[in-house]
């Protein structure tokens, strides 16, 4: 059992939790998840980590309700326990194996959306460690949906907060905040990391590939099992079949069809959606395995 030792909400429907997993704190990097399961018969729910503390043994995620699982997950308090909590599991983030004195030299900037700003601080507090300083882009849909900004305006070297409806700092979309740093302040970047919703990481890649700014996005929104049998991560990268959950769960943002993986994502939903998708994917629908029979 994997005790909880903090629970709080952080918005409206968004829950962090601080979790005694030692095993995992002690091997987790920057871009990795976990999986987790209330009891036996629970879901199996894939989280990306928000942060971890190797010394105390302490891992943190961030969840949003998305359905019956994560709604009864929202319940659980400090002193309540997992009854699975396995990890870490995917990629780390590539830069994590750079050289530390290439990297020093790169101008990284971080686009974050929603609750897709979790799955941003652990790398931006990675980097700000090993004394690499990156700005940071924070969208949400109004003030009281935005989390983690003391958090992050403590490890980024530039925080700028935008709201969709203006009710915080300044009214724009995250993609406003990019153009206004390159093309109006001159700002140079190397690198940028989007994670956040699908259509807010796919309009940023438009952008970024406008603007000829590499870009890195996290698919973790789309993975379900986790272990790459259910197909449902599944996503066409550079023309290539790649699973979010084994391969990933970041990826060279230019190359995703994200067209195709939203509408995927949205038949996944459905029983006849996931029909379909086994019948026309065939020996390619599930990731590591290729055998649907055995559904």
């Amino acid at each position: 059992m994997y005790k909880i030792v903090k629970a709080e909400q952080l918005a409206d429907k968004i829950y962090l939790m601080d979790v005694e997993a030692p095993r995992v704190a002690r091997a987790c990097e920057p871009g990795e998840f976990v999986i987790v399961k209330m009891d036996e018969v629970g879901e199996r729910i894939p989280l990306t980590i928000c942060d971890y503390d190797r010394e105390t043994g302490i891992v943190t995620i961030v969840f949003q309700i998305v359905g019956a699982s994560t709604q009864k997950m929202a319940s659980l308090k400090a002193g309540d326990s997992f009854r699975d909590f396995v990890g870490p599991l995917g990629r780390p983030s590539e830069f994590v194996s750079e050289d530390l004195d290439t990297l020093k030299n790169k101008k990284m900037l971080f686009v974050a959306g929603g609750v897709g700003t979790a799955p941003v601080y652990p790398q931006v507090k990675w980097l700000r460690n090993h004394g690499i300083d990156a700005d940071v882009i924070v969208g949400a849909k109004t003030k009281d949906m935005l989390i983690l900004e003391d958090q992050m305006k403590a490890v980024a070297g530039n925080l700028y907060v935008t709201t969709d409806d203006g009710s915080y700092v300044r009214k724009g979309m995250v993609t406003d905040v990019v153009k206004d740093l390159v093309q109006n302040q001159g700002r140079h970047y190397d690198v940028c990391v989007a994670i956040g919703p699908m259509i807010m990481m796919k309009f940023v890649c438009l952008l970024t590939k406008e603007l000829e700014i590499p870009t890195i996005v996290s698919m973790n929104p789309i993975m379900v099992d986790g272990t790459g049998m259910c197909g449902a991560c599944r996503l066409t990268v550079g023309g290539q079949v790649k699973f979010a959950c084994v391969d990933g769960p970041e990826f060279d943002g230019h190359q995703v069809n994200f067209d195709e993986a939203m509408k995927r994502q949205q038949m996944y939903k459905t029983e006849e959606g996931r029909a379909m998708l086994k019948l026309r994917e065939g020996d390619t629908h599930h990731g590591g395995c290729g055998h649907c029979e055995n559904d």
